[in-house]
């Protein structure tokens, strides 16, 4: 595939957005840095992720992307997925050494955004592989905390019985 007329990073961006596993694989084969980061931080890995694309997440994570990469906020792959709610997808960053515990700009979490966000799912993966519950955000919150002041029942009772 002939790549000139557009630039190569913003091609990566665009089939990292829609799952697009072939051009993906071809400009890996070209040697574009899939690493790279737009001007908002995001990595393709991030973008590929944020938008459910399994395939392409798994075929940036194969190449070798960065599973632990912080966009301009501090955020992860891993923290949007628990903002997302994509539990396949997290579970493969997971297994490809996502750390749990990294903390944005603000503080938060995975956990945290899996307990603000009602992602129940994710919000006992990340637990069950060992997620901080002691980690505080700006504010001086837990995830526990967190969970008590937006009243998010579920999450207070599987925290608690995770503490």
């Amino acid at each position: 595939m002939n790549f000139t007329s557009t630039r190569i990073e913003d091609i990566l961006f665009d089939a990292a957005r829609k799952g697009d596993v072939v051009t993906i694989q071809e400009l890996i084969a070209e040697g574009v840095d899939i690493n790279i980061q737009n001007g908002r931080g995001f990595t393709p890995l991030i973008l590929a992720s944020y938008e459910g694309n399994y395939e392409a997440t798994k075929a940036l994570l194969d190449a070798g992307a960065d599973v632990n990469m912080q966009d301009m906020s501090g955020n992860t792959a891993l923290m949007g997925l628990c903002f997302k709610g994509y539990a396949d997808i997290a579970e493969l960053l997971i297994a490809r050494g996502a750390d749990l515990n990294i903390q944005n700009y603000s503080g938060g979490t995975a956990l945290m955004f899996a307990v603000m966000f009602g992602r129940h799912e994710l919000m006992r993966m990340v637990t069950e592989y060992g997620a901080d519950q002691t980690i505080r955000d700006s504010r001086g919150l837990t995830a526990l905390e967190m969970a008590e002041k937006i009243g998010n029942d579920e999450a207070l009772k599987a925290l608690h019985h995770g503490v």
